[in-house]
C-alpha cells in the first residue's frame, strides 16, 4: 500500500495530517483547526478528503471542518463520549474499536486527560499514531478535564507501542517542551541531543512533528515517572508513577 502522510501546519502552532493511500483513493484528515492551508494542498494533489478524524472538541482542532465539508463529503469520526461536545459524527467511536480508512485499519484509544473524551487513533501496518493533544513531542496536553492519574494512564496506553512507531501530535511546543524538560532531567545525554536537534530545526523553520515513539520514551519525561533519576531530581523515590507524573505535569503548568 502506498501511503502519503502530510504534515499541514495551521493557526499559529497547529497541525493538521493528511493520511492519502494512493491504492485505493481514500484520504483522512486528521483534525481541522483551519481550512485554508488543508484545502490547498487537497486542491494541489487532486485528491478527495473521503475521512475526517476529530481527536477532542477544542475549537482549534474542528473549527475549520465547516468549511471542509462545504467542498467534500467525508465521513466524520469522533469520540462517542465526546459526541455532544463534538461537530455532528457520522462514526462515533470508543476505546478498542476499529476505524477503516479504505485498506487502513486503526485501532482506537481513549486517551481522556487533556480532555475527558480524547481519542487516539493506532495504525499497527502503517507504524503511525496519531495523538493530537495527548502524548505530545516532548511532551503532553494540559490537564484541562481531566486527573493526572488519568492522563499517566492514557499515555501508558501510548508508550506501550512500539519504539518504531511514528506520533503525530497536535502542536508544535516541542521546543518549549525541551526547556522544560531539561529541569527535570539534566543529567540525560539524549535529551540533550534531542535539543540541540529541535533547536536547529526550529531555526530553519522545519516542524518538529512527527517524532519517533523510541525517543519519545527515552527523553519525554512525561513518559518516564519511573524513571530512577528523574524520581531522585524530583525528590520522589517512593512515589507512585502517577504522582510523579502529576508533579511534573504541576511543574510545567508553572514553568
Amino acid at each position: 500500500m502506498a501511503f502519503e502522510l502530510i504534515t499541514v501546519p495551521c493557526l499559529s502552532d497547529n497541525y493538521a495530517f493528511l493520511m492519502h493511500n494512493a491504492d485505493d483513493g481514500t484520504t483522512l484528515l486528521v483534525d481541522v483547526p483551519e481550512a485554508a492551508p488543508i484545502l490547498d494542498i487537497i486542491s494541489a494533489k487532486g485528491w478527495d478528503i473521503t475521512h475526517v478524524l476529530l481527536t477532542h472538541h477544542h475549537p482549534d482542532h474542528v473549527q475549520g471542518l465547516p468549511d471542509i465539508l462545504a467542498n467534500h463529503h467525508p465521513i466524520v469520526i469522533g469520540a462517542k463520549a465526546d459526541a455532544h461536545r463534538l461537530p455532528d459524527l457520522d462514526q462515533p467511536v470508543s476505546d478498542g474499536d476499529h476505524i477503516a480508512i479504505g485498506s487502513a485499519v486503526g485501532d482506537v484509544y481513549d486517551v481522556s486527560g487533556h480532555t475527558i473524551g480524547h481519542i487516539a487513533v493506532h495504525f499497527a501496518e502503517q507504524d503511525i499514531v496519531f495523538t493530537a493533544d495527548s502524548l505530545m513531542a516532548l511532551g503532553c496536553g494540559r490537564l484541562f478535564e481531566g486527573t493526572a492519574e488519568q492522563m499517566w494512564s492514557s499515555l501508558s496506553k501510548l508508550r506501550a507501542l512500539p519504539d518504531t512507531t511514528t506520533v503525530y501530535s497536535g502542536h508544535e511546543y516541542t521546543l518549549a517542551n525541551a526547556r522544560f524538560a531539561v529541569t527535570v532531567d539534566p543529567d540525560n545525554p539524549a535529551l540533550q541531543d534531542r535539543i540541540a536537534r529541535i533547536e536547529e530545526a526550529r531555526a530553519s523553520g522545519t516542524p518538529t512533528v512527527p517524532s519517533n515513539l523510541g525517543e519519545e520514551k527515552q527523553t519525554n519525561p512525561f513518559l518516564r515517572p519511573d524513571d530512577p533519576k528523574i524520581r531522585e531530581h524530583l525528590g520522589m523515590p517512593s512515589s507512585t508513577d502517577a504522582e510523579v507524573f502529576g508533579k511534573i505535569r504541576s511543574r510545567k503548568d508553572n514553568f
